[in-house]
């Protein structure tokens, strides 16, 4: 099977270099594309520069991919690898322990995948993470917000394997005046919304990260689903 791809970039990237990358990206080390067009032209931006969306083409057989979004995982797993990544957290001290828990139960081992495939925590939707992590918001509700201003899925290559089966086709150029306002619009939608949701009554059933490390909620646990 083979998949388009776009990466968004402040250039044309016609050889992807395995080994690449910062470590604190989502999901660590790794080439971050996307199915979208439209959101890699957005990326390409995201600096209020003008970019590429650079297209490719992926041979997908034989690789092994890791789809956070399927129904064998759930958005703490997601969770656990941003915690696991990502640098800048909101200090506290239920943050803290929050983290913690979160990677010694909901890491996935990502060790053995050529491909993630998993939400961008773009900014607005790690400030989502950052408050259910620090008990402001429910399960529920960061479900919730993960829907809100089009947020789209990414690839991402990690393994040499995955590297030598991608093939550059053609590179669009992005427009900082089109696509960096569209990215912000995204943006900015996506917290209206949120904050609109936070203002409704909380469900007296709702699931909190206390709730979580309190009641040693783990992997298939029913309460997560």
């Amino acid at each position: 099977m083979k998949k388009i791809l776009y990466h968004g970039s402040e250039n044309i990237i016609e050889k992807p270099q395995w080994g690449k990358g910062a470590l604190t990206n989502d999901y660590g080390r790794g080439f971050y594309c996307t199915e979208n067009k439209e959101l890699a032209m957005e990326w390409a931006c995201a600096k209020n520069t003008n970019g590429y969306a650079n297209q490719y083409e992926l041979d997908m057989r034989g690789l092994l991919v890791l789809n956070l979004n399927s129904p064998e995982y759930n958005i703490l797993n997601w969770l656990a690898l941003l915690a696991d990544h990502r640098t800048y957290w909101e200090k506290s001290s239920i943050s803290e322990q929050a983290k913690k828990y979160l990677k010694e139960n909901f890491l996935p081992d990502i060790k053995k995948y050529d491909i993630i495939i998993g939400y961008r925590a773009d900014d607005s939707y790690f400030s989502f993470a950052q408050d259910f992590v620090a008990n402001a918001i429910s399960l529920r509700q960061l479900d919730n917000a993960m829907h809100l201003g089009r947020l789209g899925e990414q690839v991402v290559l990690k393994s040499w394997e995955a590297f030598e089966r991608i093939k550059f086709i053609d590179s669009v150029p992005a427009s900082k005046e089109e696509y960096f306002a569209k990215k912000m619009m995204r943006d900015k939608e996506a917290r209206r919304d949120y904050r609109r949701s936070k203002e409704q009554l909380a469900d007296m059933n709702d699931i909190y990260m206390l709730d979580i490390m309190r009641e040693g909620i783990k992997n298939g646990d029913q309460r997560l689903q």
